[in-house]
């Protein structure tokens, strides 16, 4: 049983659905094609705080943390990492983790003589705004693989709830989407359908029909988001299983 703790302040939205997919990864790591940078700014502003929080509960300091993973997605290009990067081996978190692992080792191995990837970057990592999400995570005995796993998980399902309301925001549906949000993700505290109707001014039938449709699309954006994130022989529904236990703590192997 894990501690409760308070909700951290909203991830900054991004532009589009960015949730990694194995297209993505592998536009990015063909360093001829035009595609290739707008693919790679898109993993590195998707992905650098998992990896940063991986790092800082390494015990690195702010500051080392953000320069550490800003030098590991240059080294994703300079070394190709990302041309090695295959699909048919399983799940995409798993290969960035054991590269960032591996580069990691190499970091701790050699003195530095310059800044990590040679002054280049990539994006921008604000540490403050990383510090400040990182004081949410859990301080108990949670492993950085843990931290890990549970960031790549939230900023999945994230991405998945910005793409649903995108969705209904070109529907004109903004306010359903806003008041029926809640009962993708809350049982108890959720407000009875007839409260919502009330503020709608629709039927509480109408709500019951239209939380149903929303629960609905929900599942096959998340079914689509984790299908390109895992090999084709991997099951959609263990890796779903797998990512809510990361949220919850209990791993996501």
């Amino acid at each position: 049983m894990h501690t409760e703790h308070p909700s951290p302040p909203p991830v900054p939205q991004r532009a589009a659905f960015a949730t990694t997919r194995w297209s993505l990864v592998l536009a990015a790591g063909q360093r001829s094609s035009p595609a290739a940078d707008d693919a790679l700014a898109t993993l590195c502003q998707t992905y650098w705080y998992p990896l940063y929080a991986f790092a800082r509960r390494r015990g690195c300091a702010p500051e080392d943390a953000a320069d550490l993973t800003q030098g590991f997605f240059v080294s994703l290009i300079d070394k190709g990492f990302l041309r090695t990067a295959d699909q048919q081996r399983g799940r995409f978190r798993s290969f960035l983790l054991t590269v960032f692992k591996r580069f990691l080792s190499h970091e701790h191995e050699r003195q530095q003589t310059q800044k990590r990837g040679g002054g280049r970057t990539l994006f921008s990592i604000d540490v403050a705004v990383g510090e400040q999400r990182y004081q949410y995570e859990p301080t108990d005995d949670w492993t950085p693989e843990k931290i890990y796993e549970r960031r790549w998980a939230l900023t999945l399902l994230d991405d998945v709830m910005l793409r649903l309301e995108a969705e209904y925001q070109q529907k004109g549906k903004a306010d359903l989407f806003a008041q029926c949000k809640i009962y993708l993700t809350a049982s108890t505290r959720a407000p009875a359908h007839a409260e919502v109707a009330d503020k709608l001014s629709m039927t509480p039938a109408a709500i019951r029909v239209a939380v149903h449709r929303l629960r609905q699309r929900y599942k096959e954006l998340l079914q689509e988001a984790v299908a390109q994130t895992i090999g084709p022989e991997e099951s959609i529904t263990e890796e779903i299983t797998r990512l809510r236990l990361a949220v919850r703590g209990g791993g996501a192997k």
